[in-house]
């Protein structure tokens, strides 16, 4: 069910929800698929029975449907993939977390200056102690990432070690054959927490004239043995831009270097096509 919570400030849609507003801003009819959201929406308070919006959502929905950035996060762990973002507008910046399990995200106002924390916390980076590693980089391919990563299911009633060295003789068969970076994928494969990848898209230009613009990075967490840079296959990646003899490079980068990769990742005022109304 939608809800609001009058002590932060924070709503919980899904996208259902986000399309019935969409339809009533623009003074539609709701489609019959999404006449359940429809309903959850007045019951929740959030629309009256003529399908007016509350006030309190006008800030929200007018940011979603004309955003000047948008920032998006998609983080794979232990529950599948979930989406994060921030969305920023003219005059309001609003960001929205997923939850394992449920349609709804939650999102919630920020001011401008907490932008790039927020971004840090979505990803849950965190300044911890980290072992020592074989080897800072890790070139191959993504064939041998791929045959790394389908040994996972085979891991299980195997000790630590034993997965890992399961998960090395697959690195090894696929290609991977120099000893420090074959121990230490293997070990960032078997200790992988989570992998995510943060893209900023915006209207720019492109040598002065008005473009769409993307930039992003990918970043591995791998617990005790620290954040890993995917610098190869550089991000944003398409759709069929990938197969298995593209170049697969990480480099591993402390919490303070993945904060700068975060911040670099705004466009700066003059990546605009126009300048932006200040947020």
């Amino acid at each position: 069910m939608p809800s609001y919570d009058s002590t932060r400030g924070r709503f919980r849609l899904a996208e259902s929800h986000l399309a019935v507003l969409g339809h009533r801003i623009d003074g539609e009819d709701v489609p019959l698929e999404l006449a359940e959201a429809d309903r959850e929406l007045r019951e929740a308070g959030l629309t009256d029975q003529a399908g007016n919006l509350d006030f309190l959502l006008s800030p929200l929905v007018s940011t979603l449907r004309a955003p000047t950035v948008v920032l998006h996060v998609e983080a794979l762990g232990e529950h599948g993939t979930l989406h994060h973002g921030v969305t920023i507008g003219d005059g309001y910046v609003y960001s929205h977390e997923s939850w394992p399990g449920s349609v709804e995200s939650e999102y919630v106002r920020l001011e401008p200056n907490m932008l790039v924390w927020a971004l840090a916390r979505m990803v849950n980076l965190q300044g911890e102690d980290t072992a020592e590693v074989a080897t800072p980089v890790i070139e191959a391919t993504m064939a041998v990432l791929d045959a790394g990563l389908d040994t996972l299911d085979s891991l299980h009633g195997l000790t630590a070690e034993e997965g890992v060295d399961q998960i090395a003789e697959a690195l090894k068969g696929a290609g991977l054959t120099r000893k420090p970076q074959l121990s230490t994928l293997a070990k960032l494969i078997a200790g992988m927490r989570s992998s995510w990848r943060m893209t900023a898209a915006w209207q720019g230009h492109d040598q002065g004239v008005p473009a769409a613009q993307v930039r992003g990075f990918a970043v591995w967490d791998c617990g005790p043995l620290g954040y890993w840079h995917r610098e190869l296959p550089a991000e944003p990646v398409l759709p069929g831009q990938v197969d298995g003899t593209t170049p697969l490079k990480l480099v591993r980068a402390d919490a303070k270097e993945v904060w700068q990769l975060i911040t670099a990742l705004l466009p700066a005022v003059e990546e605009f096509a126009t300048a932006p109304h200040p947020g």
